[in-house]
């Protein structure tokens, strides 16, 4: 090659470099679709075989309010009973047998800033995401479903101003309410590195912490929300658990255990709920209690500071091997 050719090529690198270090993106790149903001816990459905029994754990023990329903094809019977956590939050209670029993979630959903863009995006990820918005749901918002690798069923919902949760906005957030945060959401997890390659890879969320009971082997990974503070906390196993309401979990934020504790003994649905609370200090170094609904689904009520006032180490343990069941 020429020598002055040869400084031409080398130019042309040396000025590809320069761009590129200053945050410039060629044509094709630029094309590439974006995944939007992911904001936050949406809500979470649960089944449930017992909905007055349940709507009794969720009003009269732990004093939230039912904001809407939405009744069953050509019935009045209430197929979806919409527990408000606060203007953004809520839990969906399921009034029919559970798809995979004995498994009681339904399915756990984030928020998002723009709908058609998150479409887009998991298209171009390699899933099978139909074009267009799909239209309305029930409740009036826009939304749609893919599984996690664990077959999980995850919704992205973006929330329109003339949907029955906008509209209910300011409503149904009475005093007695034990929490008005779902702090986060834990589900089982039978292979951490394609969970982390699905929830961290491709949705963006990102490690907080990592932590077990058994100093040789990891139980639990943080992962929050890429735009936002709520995080979900994947439950780690090698054998399937015989009981998935205690792992398969919400978290609702309270300022203080102990004083939420007593709130719920003094009300007179404790009576009927029949079970000790006790205060405990995770090994996350946080105050926690743990209910359970009338199907045995764990509530759990954390603080959201350590005891210590210091950021928990995370485990260095490894995860178990992939579950094979």
């Amino acid at each position: 090659m020429h020598m002055k050719t040869f400084r031409s090529y080398l130019l042309a690198g040396t000025a590809i470099v320069l761009l590129l270090t200053a945050g410039y993106s060629f044509a094709q790149d630029a094309t590439l679709p974006v995944r939007p903001r992911i904001t936050g816990i949406s809500h979470v459905g649960y089944f449930v075989s017992d909905l007055p029994k349940a709507l009794n754990f969720w009003h009269d023990f732990l004093g939230f309010d039912e904001s809407y329903d939405l009744k069953k094809k050509n019935s009045e019977e209430v197929r979806i009973a919409f527990i408000k956590i606060n203007d953004h939050q809520h839990i969906e209670l399921f009034n029919e047998p559970p798809t995979s029993p004995p498994n009681m979630m339904s399915h756990l959903c984030f928020t998002v800033d723009d709908i058609e863009a998150m479409r887009t995006y998991l298209r171009s990820k390699g899933f099978e995401v139909k074009p267009g918005n799909g239209g309305k749901t029930r409740t009036g918002d826009y939304a749609f479903e893919v599984k996690d690798p664990d077959g999980m069923l995850v919704e992205f919902v973006q929330a329109l101003p003339t949907g029955l949760e906008a509209q209910a906005a300011g409503k149904f957030q009475p005093s007695t309410r034990i929490s008005t945060k779902i702090y986060h959401l834990g589900f089982l997890v039978g292979n951490s590195e394609r969970s982390m390659d699905f929830y961290g890879n491709v949705l963006g969320f990102k490690e907080t912490w990592r932590g077990g009971g058994n100093p040789n082997q990891l139980s639990w990974i943080n992962m929050r929300v890429p735009d936002g503070t709520d995080y979900v906390e994947f439950m780690l196993y090698d054998k399937t658990p015989d009981k998935f309401g205690t792992k398969n979990h919400i978290s609702l934020s309270v300022p203080d255990v102990a004083k939420a504790v007593a709130e719920l003994e003094s009300r007179p649905a404790f009576k009927s709920y029949g079970k000790e609370l006790k205060v405990a200090i995770g090994v996350n170094q946080k105050r926690q209690v743990n209910l359970y609904d009338p199907d045995g689904t764990r509530v759990e009520l954390m603080e959201e500071n350590t005891v210590t006032g210091k950021p928990t180490p995370s485990s260095t343990a490894p995860p178990p091997p992939p579950s094979h069941d």
